[in-house]
């Protein structure tokens, strides 16, 4: 799924400027409702009805758009080329990463992030080769949803975001920072801006075709499959693949 749009000509982001400054308030109004019409249900998902809708939306989107485009882009455009374009995009998350890193006072990280952005940018041309990898510098990708779980908030409920896709409460608060932190979506030109915006969607969703066959071919539920696998990924990465027994315990003291 895409997961940064802009769609108009200001340098602020549309879903910014029609009210995602307040989407805490609604979303948190939006589990109360839910976690008091909903028993039962899984205690990280008390919009599992919701979320399972907007899941099927997502599912009809990427079959109708999303996986045919990424098919002919994969099928089409050179393996080189496509590998290019990853690491170029790869190379600017790096960016936002070391900020992140940074936050969470992680030296190595930081200096792992900010490394790899000098050498690809000036070695590798702008990040179409991955000379860092090649020198063994760590990729750390993180984005300020981590940051906040690093600093103890916790994930809150599980949410699917349209086109988006899966989330939590936690990180869909810190969405619009990460979309100011984006050097893509940043980009002064609203036509490159855009295509930059596409042209990354469809590169990342080429790079998941083989993963979405072998899904269908394995979970009996797509959804929660999705879900947990999801959900357990974040923690480990907020936790640096060690995650206590005790969920509510902070990673930071």
């Amino acid at each position: 799924m895409i997961g940064r749009t802009a769609l108009n000509g200001s340098r602020t982001p549309w879903l910014r400027r029609r009210g995602w400054l307040r989407l805490p308030a609604v979303l948190l109004l939006l589990v109360q409702v839910a976690c008091a019409t909903a028993p039962g249900t899984d205690v990280r998902d008390p919009l599992e009805p919701l979320n399972r809708s907007v899941f099927r939306f997502n599912e009809a989107l990427d079959g109708a758009v999303l996986r045919p485009a990424a098919t002919v882009y994969r099928d089409k455009v050179p393996t080189p080329m496509r590998q290019g374009i990853g690491n170029v995009f790869a190379n600017l998350t790096d960016a936002w990463s070391a900020v992140n890193n940074a936050l969470q006072l992680k030296a190595q990280a930081t200096l792992d992030s900010t490394m790899r952005v000098v050498v690809n940018s000036v070695l590798g041309l702008g990040g179409v080769f991955d000379v860092a990898s090649e020198m063994s510098i760590e990729r750390h990708t993180r984005d300020f949803g981590h940051t906040l779980g690093r600093w103890g908030v916790g994930p809150g409920p599980y949410l699917v975001l349209p086109v988006v896709g899966a989330s939590t409460l936690r990180d869909t608060v810190a969405l619009p920072l990460d979309w100011q932190g984006d050097l893509v979506t940043s980009l002064p030109s609203v036509p490159a801006r855009n295509a930059a915006v596409v042209l990354r969607g469809v590169d990342t969703r080429a790079g998941l075709l083989k993963a979405t066959t072998m899904l269908e071919q394995v979970a009996l539920d797509p959804y929660t499959f999705t879900r947990d696998a999801y959900l357990q990924k974040r923690r480990n990465d907020i936790y640096d693949g060690n995650p206590p027994e005790d969920p509510g315990e902070s990673p930071l003291p």
